[in-house]
């Protein structure tokens, strides 16, 4: 129990040093320089860039089965008229 009372207390006042310390100041300003430097480059959310994935993948199943179709069809309009190779 003393021993917990003791961890506590260091924790305590570690958690107050570090928050009287110029440690948080440089952290906020080098979070607002790094925002600053990101929104000035040509990024996409991870949100984006799934919905983004997700529609590619649906184009490319489109694709596949409309190659699909096309080879279908050519294969029956050959097989069915032999005169439209010519």
């Amino acid at each position: 129990m003393l021993k917990e009372k003791i961890f506590d207390e260091i924790a305590s006042k570690i958690s107050e040093a570090i928050a009287a310390s110029p440690v948080k100041d440089v952290e906020k300003n080098v979070r607002a320089m790094m925002a600053s430097a990101f929104s000035k480059l040509d990024l996409v959310t991870r949100e984006e860039f799934e919905i983004q994935q997700q529609v590619l993948i649906k184009s490319r199943e489109k694709l596949t089965e409309l190659e699909t179709r096309v080879s279908e069809l050519e294969a029956k309009s050959v097989g069915g008229n032999p005169q439209d190779e010519i």
